[in-house]
């Protein structure tokens, strides 16, 4: 053999996945990304998200899952899990002790919390408190349009969604910074210490109300507000109210190549998901999506993924088969839809650039998460990521391999290790990330459409 059909043959040469879109893949790759746009437009918080997904399960078919149900091949089945997550299955040929095919992503991203007594005037100037969710750089949020989303149950029980600043003709909100010219001290310090977790004050208003007394500011807003949703100070206390980037999902660059957006962790990976299985027709196994809430603090509560509703949800069906709900995971596999991230040439020295995903090289199967050793890592076994690859090959998926930058230099996790700790199979992959957690992230429509196709190929598989 020549030197080059000796390259050919045994080396692994990734190319780039526009040079691999077959006829008719780039306007369906347009057509879909179309689709999440709008999705991310509407869908800014977990709740909205779950909201969102169940109007469109309701549309295709599904029904809600209930103890005691009958299903059979082809059937199509939801739980909206107290509104912030939600499951979804369409009930394959196959008995589930053969096990079922799940994508399970996560639709919480990192923000910032209404603190239980949010509002308050100083000099003259309201503003509401807030704890950040996740994990943030703080000073990435001053100065950006922000907006108000979430839900308020009032005394009297009934409950009201609150949503500010994402039409055009909605104020906008913002947390101020302090001014270059007086930043002396400031400028010495750490990014992390720049901006404090309680400096991170949105600014409400500054007009006072016409009378006598003290916080007429803070009156004034919580007038306002009354007046619109009906609300008392005392309502927060039963509220989930939180600060998010204001705006719409939009192209990126000259060639329209990327889409940025708040929320695309993990989102992007969500959306992947649900479409397919949305429009699947009857698979062999199973198909699952898990669409889970607090990934990014721990995957905790009853709306994460360590809750017990996974297993309540899938021994819904297993029961209307007969089938122990441990046997069905024994013999199930998870593809665990989170983002990576993209190499950034701009800050080349945190990435392994040979382990690295890229922008535009398809979806990133991640073998192992975790940081510094692999901590807190679910480490996909040989036979896991050969089932990947021969099943995204087979349906020819543009995908990639990804590691989590160098091995001393940090890392994060996924919900993966929630799903192997139940005898699930689990290997991570999704769609790589710039900017990730940013109040803007970046990602490429090409792999975007392909972790759709990959969801899809598992679901089929």
């Amino acid at each position: 053999m020549t030197t080059e059909e000796l390259r050919e043959s045994l080396l692994s040469a990734p190319k780039n996945g526009y040079a691999r879109l077959r006829d008719g893949q780039r306007e369906e790759m347009e057509a879909y990304c179309k689709g999440y746009a709008a999705f991310m437009d509407a869908c800014k918080t977990e709740r909205e998200a779950t909201a969102w997904a169940s109007a469109m399960a309701e549309q295709n078919g599904f029904v809600p899952a209930k103890p005691g149900m009958t299903v059979k091949p082809g059937d199509k089945v939801y739980l909206n899990n107290r509104g912030k997550n939600i499951l979804l299955a369409v009930v394959g040929s196959e008995s589930l002790r053969n096990g079922a095919n799940i994508c399970a992503a996560h639709v919480d991203s990192p923000r910032m919390d209404l603190k239980p007594n949010p509002l308050y005037e100083d000099s003259e100037i309201a503003y509401f408190k807030t704890h950040y969710y996740g994990g943030i750089k703080k000073y990435q949020w001053p100065t950006v349009p922000l907006a108000l989303h979430g839900v308020v149950c009032r005394k009297d029980g009934s409950t009201v969604t609150i949503t500010i600043g994402e039409d055009e003709n909605d104020p906008i909100l913002v947390v101020s910074d302090l001014l270059v010219h007086l930043s002396g001290d400031q400028m010495k310090k750490s990014l992390a210490e720049g901006i404090t977790g309680e400096q991170l004050n949105v600014i409400l208003g500054s007009e006072p109300l016409e009378g006598e007394g003290s916080d007429l500011v803070k009156l004034h807003i919580m007038k306002l507000l009354n007046e619109k949703y009906g609300i008392v100070e005392a309502d927060f206390h039963s509220a989930e109210l939180t600060i998010v980037p204001a705006g719409k999902c939009r192209e990126v660059g000259l060639d329209r190549s990327l889409l940025g957006a708040y929320g695309h962790d993990d989102r992007v990976c969500a959306y992947a998901e649900i479409e397919p299985l949305l429009r699947l027709g009857t698979p062999k196994h199973t198909a699952v999506c898990v669409l889970a809430d607090k990934e990014e603090i721990g995957s905790v509560g009853i709306s994460g993924m360590q809750s017990q509703v996974f297993e309540y949800f899938m021994g819904i069906l297993c029961d209307a088969q007969g089938v122990d709900l441990r046997e069905c995971f024994a013999n199930s596999f998870c593809l665990s839809a989170d983002v990576s991230n993209a190499f950034d040439p701009n800050f080349a020295e945190t990435c392994d650039k040979r382990n690295n995903s890229q922008l535009n090289y398809g979806v990133a199967i991640c073998k192992y998460t975790g940081s510094r050793g692999k901590g807190g890592a679910s480490d996909a076994s040989a036979e896991a990521m050969s089932h990947v690859r021969t099943t995204l090959d087979n349906a020819g998926v543009v995908w990639q391999i990804a590691t989590l930058g160098k091995v001393d230099q940090g890392g994060g996790g996924t919900v993966a290790a929630y799903m192997a700790n139940r005898n699930i199979v689990t290997v991570d992959a999704g769609v790589p990330v710039l900017c990730m957690h940013a109040p803007l992230e970046l990602v490429s429509k090409l792999d975007c459409y392909m972790t759709m196709k990959a969801c899809e190929a598992i679901y089929l598989a």
